[in-house]
Formats: C-alpha cells, sequence, structure tokens
C-alpha cells in the first residue's frame, strides 16, 4: 500500500510538471505572437504558483497590452506591497501613473523614494540603477547626489555619478569622476582602465575622448606631484595608441622620482620589442644600461638591447651595411666583456645569425657556433638549438650535407619534441633541394601527422606541391631546376634563383610550376623588404592561377603584407575575408580567423565609439 501512495504521489507530480511546461510554452507562443489576451490566461496560472520578477513582468504586460489598467495597477500595488524592499516595483507604479496622466500621483512616489533614502550604499545604488534602467536620468541624478550628502566620504559612488555623466554626454566630468575614484582608492586603476578603454576611442589621438583623458592626467600629475597613479595612467593611455616614446618619458621620469633602478623602464622596453618598436626599445635599454652596474637590471638591458637590434635587423630588413657591422661590433665586445660561455649563448647565436644571413661571413658565424658545441655544461636541448642554427647556416653556405647530418643527429636525440619534427623536416627538405624527390616524400609523408601544427603544415604543403609537379616531364628537369632555385632563395642568392625560374617558364610556358614560381619570387622580395614587388608577384599569381591551390597562400601573404609591414589593416581585412569565405578548408584558416577578427573587432569597437 505504501509503494501505490508513493507511486500515486510521483505520478501527480510529473503530470503537475508536465502541466506547467506545457502552460510556459503556451503562454511564450503567443506572448511572441503579440495575443496578449490568450497568454494572460497562462501567465495568470503561472504567476500563481511562481511569482517570480519575470513571471510577474510578463503577466503585467499582458494586462497592459488588453487595457486592464485596473487589473494592472492592483497587481503592482500587491507587488509593492510585498517586496516592500524592492524599489524597482515602486518606480514601475509611479511609470503606471504617468502613463495614466497622473503625474502628481508619480511624482509623489518618486519623490518619497528619494526623500526616504537612508545612509546605505546598497539601497542608494539600487534605487539609482532602478531609475537609470527606466530611462529616468534626471532621478538617477538626484538620487545619487542625495546619497552622496547621506554617505560623505565613506562611499562616494564615483561609479555612479560616471555612468550618470556618460549616458549624458558630460564626457570631461565623467572622467573626474574616474579619476576622483582613484584618489579614494589606487586598488581601482585596472577597474578604471578597463571601463575606459571600453567606453572610448584611444588609438585616435585626436579623438575628444583621448584629448580629455590626457589633459586631466597631466594636470593631476603636475599638481599631485606625490602621487604615482597619474603618471602610470599616463604611461597606459600612451600605450594604448603605441605611443611608446611617450610613454617611455614618463616612465624615465618615474623611475628617477621613486629611485627604480631602471626596473619599470627596462619593462616597457620589453612590451616595445614585443610591439616592434625597436627604436624606443633601445633607448628604454640604454636609459637602463646608463644607470650603471648599480642597476639590477644593467646586464639584462645590455642583452636586451642587443636583441632589440637583432629583432631591427631580421624584421624590418631595412639597415646599411654599416649598421649590420655596427651591430656584429656590439655583439662582440659584448661577448669580450662576457666571455663565450654557455651563458651566453643566446648571444652567439643571434651573432651568427647575423654574420651568416646579413653580413655574407657564414665562416665566421660557422666557427662560433662550432666552438659552443664545445662549451661545458651545455643541456641537450642548447646542443641542439646550436646544431639547428649551425645546419641553418650549412644549408646557406652550400654545405647541404653537412647540415643534413645535423639535422639528422637532432631528429634522432629528440624524435618526439616539436624541435625534431623541425630538422626532419628541414632534412627532408635537403634531399628535395638534391632532386632526391621520393625520398623527401618518405620523410614529409611521417611528418603531416606531427603533433606541431606548423611543421605538419609546412610539410603537407611541400609534400602536395612534389606531388602535383614530380615527373610531368620525362627528366623531371622542370622540377629539380625549381628545387635547386628553392634553394638560391634559401641561400639568399636572388639573382641565381630568378635566372632558374625565368628558365623554367621560357622552357616549359605551360608547366603547372607557374604559381609556384610566383610564390617563391614574392618570399624573395619579402627577404629584402621588398614589399611593392613582392604584393605584384602575389596579384600576378591571383590574376593568372585564381583558380590553383596556392591562391590561399597568396591571400594570406597579402593580407600579412599590408597588416605587418604596410600598416594597411582594411586592406588586409579584405584578403583574410577571401580566405574566410572563398576558401574555408584553407590551412591558414584558424590564424586568419584570428587576424579577422582582431582587425574587426578594432573597428567595431571604434566605430561604436
Amino acid at each position: 500500500m505504501r509503494y501505490l501512495l508513493i507511486f500515486f504521489l510521483s505520478f501527480c507530480s510529473l503530470s503537475l510538471h508536465a502541466q506547467t511546461d506545457t502552460d510556459q510554452q503556451l503562454a511564450l507562443h503567443y506572448y511572441n505572437n503579440g495575443e496578449f489576451d490568450k497568454a494572460l490566461s497562462y501567465y495568470d496560472r503561472i504567476f500563481a504558483k511562481d511569482p517570480s520578477k519575470f513571471n510577474f513582468n510578463r503577466l503585467y504586460d499582458c494586462y497592459m497590452a488588453t487595457n486592464q489598467y485596473k487589473e494592472a495597477e492592483k497587481l503592482l500595488k500587491k507587488q509593492v506591497a510585498a517586496n516592500r524592499f524592492d524599489v524597482d516595483y515602486k518606480v514601475m507604479l509611479g511609470q503606471f501613473y504617468e502613463a495614466q496622466k497622473e503625474d502628481d500621483k508619480a511624482n509623489e512616489i518618486y519623490a518619497d523614494l528619494i526623500q526616504n533614502l537612508t545612509a546605505n550604499p546598497s539601497e542608494i545604488v539600487n534605487l539609482f540603477n532602478s531609475f537609470r534602467g527606466k530611462g529616468k536620468n534626471d532621478l538617477a541624478f538626484q538620487t545619487i547626489e542625495k546619497g552622496r550628502k547621506l554617505l560623505k566620504q565613506s562611499y562616494p559612488l564615483h561609479f555612479q555619478f560616471a555612468e550618470y555623466y556618460g549616458a549624458t554626454s558630460q564626457t570631461e566630468k565623467m572622467i573626474g569622476e574616474y579619476l576622483d575614484l582613484l584618489d579614494f582608492n589606487e586598488g581601482y586603476q585596472l577597474t578604471i582602465q578597463n571601463m575606459i578603454s571600453r567606453q572610448f576611442d584611444l588609438s585616435d589621438e585626436n579623438s575628444k575622448e583621448y584629448t580629455l583623458l590626457k589633459t586631466a592626467l597631466l594636470e593631476r600629475t603636475q599638481k599631485k606631484v606625490e602621487a604615482v597613479i597619474y603618471p602610470e595612467m599616463l604611461i597606459w593611455l600612451f600605450l594604448q595608441k603605441n605611443n611608446f616614446s611617450a610613454a617611455l618619458t614618463q616612465a624615465q621620469a618615474l623611475d628617477k622620482r621613486l629611485d627604480e633602478r631602471g626596473r619599470r623602464v627596462f619593462d616597457l622596453g620589453q612590451i616595445c620589442l614585443e610591439n616592434g618598436d625597436f627604436l624606443a626599445g633601445k633607448k628604454a635599454f640604454q636609459y637602463v644600461i646608463s644607470l650603471g652596474e648599480t642597476s639590477n637590471f644593467y646586464y639584462h638591458a645590455q642583452n636586451a638591447l642587443l636583441h632589440a637590434q637583432f629583432l631591427e635587423i631580421t624584421t624590418s630588413r631595412s639597415f646599411t651595411a654599416a649598421e649590420i657591422q655596427e651591430a656584429i661590433a656590439l655583439y662582440e665586445e659584448k661577448l669580450a666583456q662576457l666571455g663565450k660561455k654557455r651563458s651566453t649563448l643566446p648571444l652567439i647565436i643571434e651573432l651568427s645569425h647575423v654574420q651568416a644571413y646579413y653580413a655574407n661571413a657564414s665562416d665566421k658565424a660557422i666557427v662560433n657556433l662550432s666552438e659552443a658545441l664545445t662549451f661545458p655544461g651545455l643541456t641537450d636541448m642548447q646542443r641542439a638549438e646550436v646544431k639547428m642554427k649551425l645546419a641553418d647556416i650549412h644549408v646557406l653556405h652550400g654545405d647541404i650535407w653537412e647540415a643534413s647530418l645535423l639535422y639528422m643527429q637532432i631528429d634522432g636525440d629528440f624524435k618526439f619534441e616539436s624541435i625534431g619534427h623541425e630538422a626532419k623536416f628541414k632534412n627532408a627538405k635537403i634531399f628535395y633541394y638534391d632532386g632526391e624527390f621520393d625520398f623527401a616524400q618518405s620523410q614529409l609523408s611521417v611528418l603531416k601527422q606531427s603533433t606541431t601544427k606548423l611543421i605538419a603544415n609546412d610539410a603537407l604543403k611541400l609534400s602536395i606541391m612534389i606531388t602535383d609537379n614530380y615527373g610531368l616531364d620525362s627528366n623531371y628537369q622542370a622540377m629539380l631546376w625549381f628545387a635547386q632555385g628553392d634553394l638560391l632563395v634559401e641561400q639568399h642568392q636572388f639573382e641565381q634563383a630568378f635566372i632558374l625560374f625565368d628558365s623554367i617558364t621560357k622552357v616549359y610556358p605551360y608547366h603547372s610550376l607557374g604559381d609556384e614560381i610566383l610564390i617563391k619570387k614574392s618570399e624573395a622580395m619579402n627577404s629584402q623588404a621588398k614589399w611593392s614587388e613582392s604584393i605584384a608577384f602575389l596579384e600576378e599569381l591571383l590574376k593568372y592561377y585564381g583558380t590553383d591551390i596556392l591562391v590561399d597562400d597568396a591571400l594570406f601573404q597579402l593580407g600579412d603584407i599590408y597588416e605587418n609591414k604596410l600598416f594597411d589593416k582594411e586592406k588586409a581585412q579584405e584578403f583574410y575575408q577571401k580566405i574566410l569565405f572563398d576558401h574555408k578548408g584553407s590551412l591558414y584558416g584558424d590564424e586568419v580567423r584570428k587576424r579577422y577578427r582582431a582587425i574587426k573587432d578594432e573597428t567595431e569597437s571604434s566605430e561604436d565609439i
């Protein structure tokens, strides 16, 4: 009997729950279709069982939509009585009377709410939010004015005043409230920075908001000399616009005032490098070095200064022979000072790269790296990194089989590591350069399953290129010339490479390597920072090989050049968009999606502001 009773009660509970779900679905259906008279009966029943604010709002809407004002008023008054601490219902009742042209009743309710405020921050903020949510900015302002008098300095309502001033386009006063909050509690610095970033377009130095904020910060920096927060905010503001030079000036002044011995300036220098402002980065490190060896960052700054020069050379590729020699001299001077050993290995690797790739001194680079392999105490990974750079330079120098031996050693020592996969890929390219296409393919087939996505993609691309073009001619001469030309590009022998590429197009005018040749010519121009020539080759590929497999490669490279070399993000976005919509299976999909979204968000944020 007991089990029958339990079963019966469970059945009734399930039936009741099912009925409630059905009522909710029908109520929502009629409400969304504007059939409020039909929805009303359901929400009346639902609200009786579940008097939540959501169900109340729906029931109230139905009464108002069906002109049942007496029932709506009765419902509101009942809610006010049952929820005397919830000011939303009282404000709604005031709105109801306004809609009925009974302004006196409405004003009496609003005045009573403000007049009866107590020195309770939650109560004041709730009423402010309620008025703001109903679009009653004047009443919201009266609320926080009264609240500030009641609370005095215990809770100054800066956020609420800033919100009000922002909603009423009083930007200068809004900024003032945010900065006053910093006077009250500096711990809000990050919060205020985030709020300002969301509301202002800080990427435009000429915008009204940027100018007002900068002026306010400069004034407070001068008036409140003892306060650190305002120069810190200025540094942050300048960084939003990538104005690293102005940020550096503020950081140096703050460093001297606080006797930080270069800590802040060194950190800023690293930020400059990350964002490609090598000049500002070098100035930052030079400042730290000028503080002398008493600074904890003295030696770090020396190394960072050399690294900044290395990045400037290898990234911008805009330099003179004299500048290259000056950089090499600085590296050699630093190594003479510190000695060639395990701790200076990064400097040796960077120096060797500059010597080999930009100073036509591969022999010196090889000597430096070979010597580095004899340093005591090297970890296996450090030894592999030296071997990798040494092998790369052997390729540049023309000793491809010496390079192959080193790549195989790294592959053998790190079979399951990314550096091992990279070495295997580079070794496969050695055989490709030498015309051993079958063996190269066997190595690439393994790498296509690599967990290192970049290596897997590179292996797949090279494998596809060999498959598509190898064996089209009985003597595979065109493919061999192309591989040799590819090696010459790698060795920076661009003129000789172009001779081989042009020979292919002349002797085999209809060969499928036409698009690959244009890509390689574009890469050769990139290596020389000849961006317009590179773009011309890529555009030629799109014009004559618009349906071939390399179209997405060309589009990606065009987007990258416009975004990161010519700084035309709008143009870059056009090419990224073509990949996303016209080449959905592209290997560049994930990377393009991130870049496209970043540019689009930046643009939309600027437009919204």
